[in-house]
C-alpha cells in the first residue's frame, strides 16, 4: 500500500469505522483513540497490507484493538455508571432508536459486533467472519440469535409507539 493509498483508506473508512466503534462503547474519546490505534497499526504494516484488502484489515483490527479496551476498561471498572443510574427515574421510552441502542447493549459482545457489521456497515457474512474470526456459519448463528433476542426484546412496534 502507497501513501497514497493509505491517506484515501483514511479518508473513505474513517467514519464508517468511528461509527463501528462508538456504537459498541458509547464513549466518544475512546471511540476516537480506538480509530487512531487502528490507523497506526495499519501504518506500521503498510508494506505488508493490500489496498484492496485494506477496508477488512481496518474493521478486523478495529475489532481486535476493541475487544482489548473493552477487557481493559472490565479490569479497571467505571465508577460513574452507578451515579448515572441512580439519576435516571424512568424507564419508559419515546425514542425507538434509543431503545434500539438499549436492547443492542444487552447482547453479547459478538452478537453486537456481527449485528453491527451486518446491519450497520453492510458487510457480507464470509467478510464478517474474517474480521471476528468466526466461520461463516458461526456468523449466520450469531446474527439469527441477536436477531431473535431483539425482536423478543422489543417486542411488537405498535406496543412501543
Amino acid at each position: 500500500m502507497t501513501v497514497t493509498e493509505f491517506n484515501t483508506c483514511v479518508d473513505q473508512y474513517s467514519d464508517n469505522l468511528y461509527r463501528f466503534i462508538l456504537k459498541h462503547i458509547k464513549d466518544t474519546d475512546a471511540a476516537k483513540d480506538i480509530v487512531q490505534d487502528t490507523y497506526e497499526k495499519i501504518w506500521r504494516k503498510v508494506n505488508e497490507v493490500e489496498s484492496v484488502n485494506a477496508k477488512s484489515y481496518l474493521f478486523t483490527t478495529a475489532h481486535h484493538t476493541l475487544i482489548d479496551y473493552t477487557r481493559k476498561a472490565k479490569k479497571q471498572g467505571d465508577y460513574t455508571e452507578a451515579v448515572e443510574q441512580k439519576l435516571n427515574h424512568s424507564t419508559q421510552y419515546t425514542d425507538i432508536k434509543e431503545i434500539l441502542n438499549y436492547a443492542l447493549d444487552k447482547l453479547p459482545e459478538i452478537q453486537k459486533s456481527v449485528i453491527l457489521l451486518r446491519d450497520y456497515e453492510g458487510y457480507d457474512y464470509a467478510e464478517i467472519g474474517k474480521i471476528t474470526n468466526l466461520s461463516e456459519s458461526q456468523v449466520k448463528v450469531y446474527i439469527f440469535r441477536a436477531r431473535a433476542f431483539l425482536k423478543n426484546y422489543i417486542g411488537k412496534l405498535e406496543a412501543i409507539i
